[in-house]
């Protein structure tokens, strides 16, 4: 289908959470745009933002996605906090996949300064910034899952639906699948119900799909990072 979504990663210095003294963490944001279509108008994309920012934040909550350690400066004093913008453009279908795509691919793009922490004789801490713009520290996202939205439609399913196919199921499983083929999570949407036959059925395939998706993507990321400064701006607006 024709979605279209804006993932922006912002890296801000905070205090790391009380009871996980030594790490960063990550914060979600969903904006769906009026312009996607006009049930967004006023608040109505409010619910939908929340849902899947709610949805990353249970993807992101298995330890091994992130090593959120990395993001930690001091430990109970100072933290990287990286801030997720998505921007819902179009809405064509598909949106939880495409959205874990396209954050994962931001947090692959993602740069973060190293700094370093100075301790003067009186014990007073000072942070100090790397002067070089390209000393810094990027994220390890090979353990980032994607999500796969496995509809069913009658007694089958499908993958990578359209607004059309979506409108057609009364109940689809998003399932989290990491490159490996390992399941992180799952969550079942819809008011129709589902077997657990059909369960077993579309986990399976959302395990083998997930694979084939994060191959794919990897692939294009490292073609994109291997052009360097020659790679093609694309935009939205052209």
């Amino acid at each position: 289908g024709h979605t279209d979504i804006l993932v922006g990663v912002k890296a801000e210095m905070g205090t790391p959470k009380l009871e996980k003294p030594d790490e960063g963490y990550l914060e979600f944001f969903v904006d769906c745009s009026a312009n996607a279509t006009p049930e967004f108008e006023g608040r109505g994309g409010e619910e939908l933002g929340t849902e899947i920012a709610n949805t990353l934040y249970r993807v992101f909550s298995s330890e091994s996605s992130v090593d959120l350690k990395s993001l930690c400066i001091n430990p109970r004093e100072h933290c990287w906090v990286l801030y997720v913008d998505v921007l819902l453009l179009e809405c064509g279908g598909n949106l939880f996949d495409a959205i874990s795509i396209a954050v994962k691919a931001a947090l692959f793009n993602t740069r973060i300064p190293k700094v370093r922490v100075l301790e003067d004789e009186e014990g007073s801490k000072e942070i100090e910034l790397t002067d070089d713009p390209y000393d810094c520290i990027r994220l390890n996202v090979d353990d980032v899952p994607c999500i796969v939205t496995l509809s069913k439609i009658g007694y089958r399913h499908v993958v990578d639906a359209t607004l059309q196919e979506e409108a057609c199921s009364l109940a689809s499983l998003l399932i989290s699948v990491t490159s490996k083929g390992a399941l992180t999570s799952m969550k079942k949407v819809g008011k129709g119900s589902l077997d657990p036959e059909s369960i077993f059925e579309m986990m399976e395939t959302g395990k083998r799909v997930g694979k084939s998706l994060h191959i794919a993507l990897q692939k294009i990321l490292d073609e994109e990072e291997s052009l360097g400064t020659s790679r093609q701006k694309v935009g939205f607006l052209g």
